[in-house]
């Protein structure tokens, strides 16, 4: 690694074509795709390299405002500088030419852009390192660079358009599969990640993000992004069941933690909180027979049921309480 360090420093200390950048400036080498659902207005960056915790250098994006990808030699500014004038109405190409234009190391950036209104812009600069290319599409606009082949943006484009219909997060995730599928980064791979915005925003920034995720290090970063994302629509799952716990409408909330725990078989936290609203509306049997194999699994499950009536978690009297604890 410091090998590499020193070949890129004495790289960018040599003038090219008067264009010259920063020699911190992030190396992020990879894929990436930026797009919109026409359907739902939600708005994502995906990203997948060879190269740690890309997700934290690459992937921008903002409910109601856009979603950037900035990568190559990156100008990491990009990012919330980019949104910041996407905010102030401006297109995603208009802000495109706004941060390339006193950008010394133009020629060495790659930047994928969509906004709120679905307009994209790319630019994949001239010395960016072969392969690199970028292709657009309705809304949603693919890009690499260092590649192992010619093919991956022509791969991820056509894997998003054959995914339409599917949700957005999903859809994300075929394009970089497609795109690894093609060669992907001629590096191999490290790092991987998905952010996932909301089309509006409702003023609460905390709150809305629909999917962040991000794997900083794994032989198959994708594999485990797309592992990481059937555990957050799992909990989505389980999120929507307490919902529907606190209407009162118990048939909606089991067939939410159903779907749930068809995701996440193995999850015991999943299993655990089922089996205590099952309890807490008097189906005693089945809520029992579901914490015992949950404390069969992991006998710490049994504390923490005897803690839960002393603030109002678990609706049991010292009698069920006790057969609860004996099981």
């Amino acid at each position: 690694m410091r090998t590499l360090a020193l070949i890129i420093s004495l790289w960018l200390a040599i003038p090219v074509n008067a264009q010259q950048h920063g020699q911190k400036d992030p190396f992020a080498h990879t894929f990436s795709i930026v797009a919109r659902d026409p359907q739902t207005g939600e708005m994502a960056v995906a990203v997948q390299s060879h190269w740690f915790s890309v997700g934290t250098t690459v992937s921008w994006a903002e409910a109601g405002v856009g979603a950037i990808a900035t990568q190559s030699f990156v100008n990491k500014s990009f990012g919330p500088r980019g949104l910041e004038m996407l905010k102030k109405g401006m297109t995603a190409q208009q802000v495109l030419d706004a941060l390339l234009a006193d950008d010394a190391g133009k020629d060495v950036r790659q930047v994928g852009i969509v906004d709120s209104k679905g307009n994209i812009a790319t630019h994949t600069g001239k010395l960016c390192i072969d392969y690199a290319c970028h292709q657009q599409g309705e809304q949603f606009s693919v890009q690499a660079n260092m590649m192992l082949g010619p093919g991956v943006c022509d791969a991820m484009h056509k894997a998003f358009k054959a995914s339409a219909g599917k949700p957005l997060a999903e859809r994300m995730l075929k394009a970089l599969e497609a795109a690894q599928g093609a060669g992907g980064d001629v590096r191999g791979k490290q790092s991987a990640a998905l952010l996932v915005v909301p089309g509006k925003s409702e003023g609460k920034p905390w709150d809305e993000r629909t999917v962040d995720l991000r794997v900083d290090d794994a032989t198959d970063p994708i594999k485990e992004l797309s592992r990481l994302y059937t555990v957050h629509v799992a909990y989505q799952y389980m999120n929507e069941g307490d919902l529907q716990v606190e209407k009162g409408n118990m048939a909606a909330a089991m067939k939410a933690y159903n779907a749930a725990m068809e995701l996440q078989p193995d999850n015991l936290e999943m299993q655990y909180w089922t089996a205590i609203t099952l309890i807490n509306n008097k189906d005693i049997e089945k809520g029992a027979a579901l914490l015992k194999k949950v404390y069969a699994a992991d006998p710490n499950w049994k504390k923490l049921t005897e803690r839960l009536p002393k603030v109002g978690l678990l609706q049991a009297d010292e009698a069920l309480l006790k057969r609860l604890q004996s099981l």
